[in-house]
């Protein structure tokens, strides 16, 4: 059994009563990212998606099974729930595509038995759309549709059709595409509805079966991944109704929940764009923030309009100032206004989202305060956010770096964030073949 021991320098494991050495200081803020590049690499290939693939795929029901922390047992798994079947299956689908390939294990042969069990389990075939829980054999637990769902729907089917050139998982994007732009299109204030009852009904009161955002709400999160899945669903198909919703969600984003004064982001907004006043719906995420500000390029640069650079350098400069650790790297949780951070936890998810938008910003020009944000982040991931024997990152840290919820896999931690931004970081900085 191996558990976290904390030392000055970092934590280590305890592996049958002897400590394993922690990641040296000085090696972990070595600022050649290119040497970065290769180790994440190495550590993709043979650690990190390995065990997503042996541990994690049910080989037996299909989809995917995901319990798993670094310190103590955990119990196993007993439903499946859309947003980490998705999400699994953008992640294989994306580790084949990017080429990570092993010859002992097919990462688009999980991303496929992922794709059929999405469609013939969790697809409604009566009305449309894909339930949020089901049981381990694909029984519907329940059969709500949420917008944050669907999105990763949409992204994963996207991902899988580039990966494996089947034309179907392309079609099935496009159908749901156009049943949330029937049903949950808001026609007069603009911008897409949240919560649904199996037939499509709004929910407008909150409930604990709505487990994401809140009833009643537009908000800052759902309208973030609807616009990341349009954004892929229309470099492929090229569609003029998708661009017409993509324009529409970067817009919304960028003036109601991003906007260029990064202090006034909101977590929610009104249906009509008023104000949310209640305390729950105040403040600000870091993460959500960097991680808007790389997707707002992303999404302009597949539209072919100009990026809009000064937005994304105030978001990143806002969390330079009030959401960084400048002293042992990383990124804090949240905080309000122009303020300094009020939680200083450091969350795996943010953490990718911080390193993908350091790339972002680092390959458009060389700027000196994100290369050593850049540099301090890996340092502090390499000493304490990493876990050495499995590649996968610890769920969340204290600003120090103790380990304070050592979860590895969960249903809200599957192979997305953390492989999207190693991927990203792995192709802007590695040295070409030979060099």
């Amino acid at each position: 059994m191996r558990l976290p021991c904390w030392i000055g320098a970092g934590w280590l494991w305890v592996v049958g009563g002897t400590l394993a050495p922690a990641q040296p200081a000085e090696v972990a803020a070595n600022p050649d990212l290119a040497a970065w590049a290769a180790e994440f690499r190495q550590e993709l290939t043979t650690k990190f998606l390995p065990y997503w693939y042996d541990h994690c795929v049910d080989w037996e029901r299909g989809g995917y099974l995901l319990s798993a922390d670094a310190a103590r047992p955990a119990p196993p798994a007993t439903e499946k729930m859309l947003v980490t079947q998705a999400r699994m299956i953008w992640g294989f689908a994306h580790a084949h595509r990017k080429g990570f390939r092993d010859p002992q294990r097919d990462y688009l042969r999980a991303a496929r038995q992922g794709y059929v069990f999405l469609l013939e389990r969790f697809r409604d075939p009566t009305h449309g759309g894909y339930y949020w829980r089901t049981d381990l054999a694909g029984q519907p637990l329940n059969d709500r549709k949420y917008l944050y769902g669907q999105a990763f729907v949409v992204y994963a089917l996207v991902e899988y059709h580039r990966a494996s050139e089947d034309p179907a998982a392309l079609r099935h994007a496009m159908d749901l595409y156009r049943v949330i732009q029937e049903r949950c299109h808001d026609r007069k204030h603009d911008g897409w509805g949240e919560h649904y009852t199996r037939d499509w009904q709004w929910i407008t009161e909150q409930d604990p079966r709505i487990e994401v955002e809140r009833a009643g709400l537009k908000s800052a999160n759902a309208h973030l991944h609807w616009m990341e899945a349009l954004t892929e669903l229309y470099e492929v198909t090229r569609d003029k109704a998708v661009r017409r919703s993509l324009l529409e969600a970067l817009e919304l984003n960028q003036k109601w929940f991003y906007p260029k004064r990064p202090g006034r982001s909101a977590f929610h907004r009104q249906p009509n764009w008023k104000p949310v006043t209640d305390p729950e719906s105040a403040g600000l995420s870091y993460g959500h923030n960097v991680e808007f500000a790389w997707l707002m390029i992303r999404a302009e640069q597949v539209l072919e309009r100009r990026p809009s650079w000064s937005h994304f350098d105030a978001i990143l400069e806002h969390a330079l100032a009030y959401g960084t650790d400048h002293e042992r790297g990383g990124l804090y949780n949240r905080g309000f206004d122009d303020e300094p951070a009020t939680d200083t936890d450091k969350v795996w998810w943010s953490q990718a989202e911080f390193l993908a938008a350091l790339t972002e910003g680092l390959q458009r020009r060389d700027n000196p305060a994100y290369r050593e944000a850049l540099v301090k982040l890996l340092g502090f991931l390499r000493r304490h956010q990493i876990h050495p024997e499995t590649g996968l990152w610890l769920d969340t840290v204290t600003a120090d770096g103790r380990p304070k919820r050592t979860a590895l896999a969960h249903h809200w931690k599957a192979n997305y964030h953390d492989l999207r931004a190693l991927v990203k970081f792995i192709e802007a900085f590695e040295r070409p073949a030979g060099q």
